[in-house]
Parts: structure tokens; sequence; C-alpha cells
């Protein structure tokens, strides 16, 4: 067992096999350090490392508490992050020498590090927040932290030293952005400000403690090119096509889970919007990242402590109209502002898009009709149906598969209306075949050989495409 992570696990975890951990500069692989660890130490070794566990912990609240008592507070709104970083070092240094703690080098720089991403960033989190491979950071409990990494979850050594340290870097993630989190608000969403997203519930909604949970988002912003060719997510066929569409301003719906890479497709759409359209995002939590040099975005506001001031996604919609957008983005469409938006998508706001959340094409229609209906206007069914037809031409259905990987599983023409029933034809699909002893999934790619009637659209903006795009005999693995 590594010292890094003899200080980060609790006592009672020590005796147990070694999980994935962090790396840091310096470390072995975390493989290797996993097949290097023995499954279980000796009862006196276990107890010997369980005390120098504790001791350090122990000394880590000291010299915080001594830092806080004589560091100027209001340094950290003025002073650069290097500075400040400079002087807590140097801080923990002489109290350090004060406090005549036995230390080694080592030690003393983890201790000058973890103290710094206490009083700078989100304490032991910061360790995952640095590793680019992490997409999710979940905290199950201020000693259970879980990451995903390629799709994968694994359980990490990271620790809080206990509910209240957890409690505190919720606090300060959700004060940042002027949310607050408290026994009568005990659920909150919230953004990091590298633009990552926060959920955090605590007691007494949360049975064993404050939980939290991250969706990081990549400093670089993946590019069609990634999905098709890294990712394997879409076929250059069918990446041909939404670029096409997201040019020729045809409204289109993505469809999927949680998790499934709705935002991510969305961004990437985005980016085929020429710069010189208007573009008002509106969105719970600021989560898009748009390249557009002439972008205003919006974000819901939720009721102060009196239970006023909320400012809801359907006001926004609303406001929007008025501010001469030539589209609307809406990160997610969840409730009344559904009428809004397809009133918008109807009257001139062409190529707007969002998200929704639904297992099929035909779920997320059915989704959209009971959203209307939220909206107490009392419309027919059948006059809701119109509505969301008229409105909308493509929906594009994004899975998670079992491996982890995420595909584009489907794209769906909207056609019109037969009778009471909205008709959809698929263009392209993915069918899945079986999955590997590996445990990836196996299938392919392949059109069903409809002509879409946008085609027509793409030619009037010079966008044509081959016919061989189309062509029900290929198959992309």
């Amino acid at each position: 067992m590594s010292l890094r992570d003899l200080l980060t696990t609790p006592a009672s975890r020590v005796p147990q096999p070694a999980l994935h951990a962090v790396p840091e500069p310096g470390d072995m692989p975390v493989a290797a350090a996993a097949e290097s660890t023995p499954a279980a130490a000796p009862p006196s070794l276990s107890a010997s490392l369980a005390g120098r566990a504790a001791s350090y912990l122990a000394l880590k609240s000291r010299i915080h508490t001594k830092l806080l008592e004589r560091f100027d507070l209001a340094a950290l709104e003025s002073a650069s992050a290097q500075a400040l970083q400079q002087e807590i070092a140097a801080m923990t240094e002489r109290l350090l020498a004060e406090d005549s703690a036995a230390v080694n080098d080592l030690e003393k720089r983890m201790l000058i590090r973890d103290i710094q991403h206490e009083m700078l960033g989100f304490g032991p989190l910061e360790l995952l927040m640095a590793d680019p491979s992490v997409s999710d950071i979940l905290v199950n409990r201020y000693d259970s932290i879980y990451v995903e990494r390629h799709g994968r979850l694994e359980p990490t050594q990271v620790v809080f030293t206990d509910e209240k340290h957890l409690l505190r870097i919720i606090d300060k993630i959700v004060s940042r952005i002027g949310r607050r989190i408290d026994e009568s608000s005990p659920m909150v969403d919230a953004r990091l400000p590298d633009g990552s997203r926060v959920n955090a519930v605590i007691p007494p909604v949360a049975l064993d403690g404050p939980m939290m949970s991250i969706r990081r988002f990549a400093r670089t912003p993946l590019r069609m090119e990634n999905l098709v060719n890294d990712l394997k997510s879409l076929t250059p066929a069918m990446a041909s096509v939404l670029e096409a569409l997201a040019k020729a301003k045809v409204n289109m719906i993505i469809s999927g889970g949680t998790g499934a890479g709705k935002t991510t497709l969305l961004n990437i759409l985005s980016g085929y919007i020429p710069e010189a359209e208007r573009l008002v995002t509106i969105e719970d939590a600021a989560e898009l990242q748009l390249q557009q040099p002439h972008v205003v975005r919006m974000e819901t506001r939720p009721p102060n402590i009196e239970g006023r001031g909320e400012i809801t996604q359907r006001a926004l919609v609303r406001n929007a109209l008025r501010m001469r957008p030539d589209r609307i983005i809406i990160g997610e469409v969840r409730g009344a502002e559904a009428v809004d938006m397809l009133q918008a998508m109807n009257t001139g706001h062409e190529g707007s898009l969002t998200t929704i959340h639904a297992n099929t094409p035909r779920d997320s229609l059915a989704r959209l009709e009971n959203m209307v209906g939220m909206a107490g206007m009392n419309l027919p069914h059948q006059a809701a149906r119109q509505q969301i037809a008229s409105a909308i031409t493509v929906v594009i259905q994004v899975l998670r598969m079992t491996d982890g990987k995420r595909k584009i599983t489907s794209i769906q023409e909207i056609t019109g209306m037969e009778g009471e029933v909205i008709t959809m034809q698929e263009i392209f699909a993915f069918t899945q075949t079986g999955v590997g002893a590996n445990g990836e999934v196996q299938g392919y790619f392949h059109a069903t050989g409809v002509r879409p009637k946008f085609a027509d659209r793409l030619k009037g903006f010079g966008l044509a495409l081959p016919d061989t795009v189309f062509d029900p005999g290929k198959r992309y693995q």
C-alpha cells in the first residue's frame, strides 16, 4: 500500500485489497500498484498503518484550523491563485515547525497539497478533478466515492474526513453560484467553474449522509470526428446527415437516458450553426459549451428562502422570443416550457434544438405530449400531437450501451399525422447482434433505405447528399 493510499484510506478499510487510486506525478501506474499490493496486511501492520493514517488526518485538521485563524480570508478574493498557493504553503511550513510534527518531506508535500485543496478547491475531490479520464464523480457517503472511467464505474480510496467535511465542500460549491442547501431545501443543482454539473442531496432526504454527483465535461469539447473515428458512436454517413440538418435549420430533438451523451451531441451539432446567427440558450444548470461568438445564455433560478423569486424555463423561453433569436437551444425540456418551445419552432425559429429523457423516439413524443398537458392549456390530444408533428422534424436517439460506450441507435424523421397518430420513418439504425467475451457490445450501423422528406430541404440549402448515403446495403461495425 502506497503512502498516499495510506493517508486517504479510513482505518476500517486499510486491511482490505487496494482499490484504484488516483495517480499522482511520479506514482506507479494504477494497475501496477494494485498488483503489487498484498491482498491483506498482517494484524500488527494493519494497526500501524491505521494509526499513521489517523495521525495524519488529525495533524491536517489541526494545521488547517490554525491556518484559518491566522490567514487573511479577504485575500482569497483579491490575490491570484498562484500567490495564494505560495502563501498557504509558506504558512503551513511555519505551523508545522511550531507544532514540532514528525513528518518527512513526502508527508509535508502531501499535507501542503491537501490544505491548498481545502482552502482553494474542493478538498479531496481535487485529486479526481485533476484526472482527465474521470467523467463522473459519485460521492455516496463521505467515505465511499466512485468514479466513471471510459463508461465503467470504479471505487476509489479518496475519502472525506467525516460528514461535516463533505457538507462543507458541498456548501462551498453551491454558494459560489448563489444557490443554497439546508434542511428546508435539501436538494440542489449547481455547476463548477469548469462547467461540470453538480447535484447534491443532504439529510433528511439522504438517509446515509450527504451525497453528491459531479458530471464532468471534457476540457476540449468533442467534435464529430471524435464520435466517428475514436468512439465509433455513429458512421460517416450519419455524421454528414446530422451536419446538413444543423446547417439547414431543421428542428431536432435528442432523446436518451441519463448519461447517454445527449448534451455532448447537442454541443457538437451546435458547432455547425453559422456564426452569423444569434443563439439563445436556456438551461436549468448551464453546461452547454457553444463555440459561436453570438450566444446569449440564460439559466433558471430556484425560489429563495421565502419561496419567492423562482424563474422557470417556461418564463425564460417566453422571454427568449423577445430577444430576436435566430435559434433557441434548450438544454433539456422537462415541463410546461414544451408548449412555448413548440410554438417557437412553429413560428419562425427554425433550427432549434433540445434534449429529452426517453428510451425510444416514440417515447420522446409521448413525453412531449404529457409536458404539453402540464401547461394547463387543456389542448385535445390530437391538437397537441399536431403541434409536435409540425414543429419537430428529426428525433435522434442516443443510448449508453451495457459496455459503457455511447451510440446513436436511431435517427427518425417525423412525416406528419395519420388520424390521431404521429407518423415516423427510421433513416438510420444500430442493430445489436450480441456481446463479446470481454463484455463489448457487438452490432452494426445501417441505413434503412428510406429516402427522407427532409432531403429536399437540404437540397434547397445547397446541401444535397448523394443517394448512396441512404443505401441500405452497407453495414458499419
